[in-house]
Order: C-alpha cells, then sequence, then structure tokens
C-alpha cells in the first residue's frame, strides 16, 4: 500500500483548438457529413480504465441503442494535448501513424518541439503527401499521461489530428 499512488488529475487546458476548414471532400466524406458524426461520451470509471489497460474498445449491442445501422459514422474526440484541448480527433484504426496539423501545433506555441524529420505517407488510393517534421507531445486521456509521436503534414483537413493504431 505504500506504494501507490495517487490517480493524476487533470490538467486544465490553457487553450482549445477548433477546427476551420473548408473544401467539398476529404477522405470521401463531405464537410457537412462530417459535422453530424456523433458524440460519444463513457461515463463508466471502471469501464474506462479496464479500456485504457486493454488497448481496446469492445462495443456489445446494449452500445448500438439509438443507431441506425449500417453507418459510417467516424470516431471523433476532443482530447488534452501539450496543455490544449485539441477538438475534433479522429480515431483511425486503419491509420499507421499519429497525424497533427502543423496550423495546430502552432495554435498550441509548441513550434520549438518540433524536429525536422521526413517521411513519405501513402493511402490507400495511392496518394502521398511528405512530412517534413515530427514532434512528440504528452497527452492525456482518463489518467493515462502518454508521450506521443506525431507526423506534423501541412495540409487541410477535416480533423486536427489523426490517432492511428500503436
Amino acid at each position: 500500500m505504500k506504494n501507490k499512488q495517487e490517480p493524476l488529475k487533470p490538467l486544465s487546458p490553457k487553450r482549445t483548438v477548433n477546427v476551420i476548414s473548408g473544401g467539398e471532400e476529404i477522405n470521401g466524406v463531405t464537410y457537412t457529413t462530417a459535422k453530424k458524426v456523433s458524440k460519444i461520451t463513457v461515463t463508466h470509471g471502471k469501464r474506462v480504465r479496464k479500456v485504457l489497460e486493454e488497448e481496446s474498445i469492445i462495443f456489445d449491442d446494449a452500445d448500438a441503442d439509438g443507431v441506425l445501422t449500417p453507418h459510417n459514422d467516424a470516431l471523433l474526440i476532443s482530447l488534452l494535448v501539450h496543455d490544449t484541448n485539441v477538438k475534433r480527433v479522429l480515431i483511425d484504426p486503419s491509420s499507421s501513424v499519429n497525424i497533427i496539423l502543423l496550423r495546430v501545433v502552432n495554435e498550441m506555441q509548441a513550434e520549438d518541439k518540433l524536429i525536422p524529420k521526413a517521411y513519405t505517407l501513402s493511402g490507400f488510393d495511392n496518394s502521398s503527401v511528405v512530412t517534413k517534421r515530427e514532434i512528440i507531445l504528452t497527452t492525456y486521456a482518463e489518467g493515462v499521461v502518454k508521450d506521443t509521436k506525431f507526423q506534423v503534414v501541412e495540409m487541410d483537413v477535416a480533423y486536427n489530428m489523426i490517432l492511428g493504431r500503436p
């Protein structure tokens, strides 16, 4: 019992990053459709801790109450990253990297953490984008604090960040 640590208190964000985007279609989803994405809130504390320990989220039939199926709604969350509340974070299990927009890094005032590195990211449709920088930022999620590596892109996307699989 002496080694038991107190749970971390969530930090209060210094700023909030919202999204301002335009354009017709991004990844096959129109902007007006993306604005209608469902909000998901998990309120049962033990369930959240279990999800974080197992690194997976499982939904059962009870979770589908009120959801019209089939659907293709994206899972969007807000996340506390580097003392900033970042809205419109897409959870994309088919992405192999974490992506953050340069304008979000600038709004976070974290330019000093940028590391010059170039990577070519390829999509399933053979499109590609070259990143010129990466950044490691501390993310806070329901008592879990983790340093997360992001590839920095400079483009217009409907999301502020994309979190991929580990």
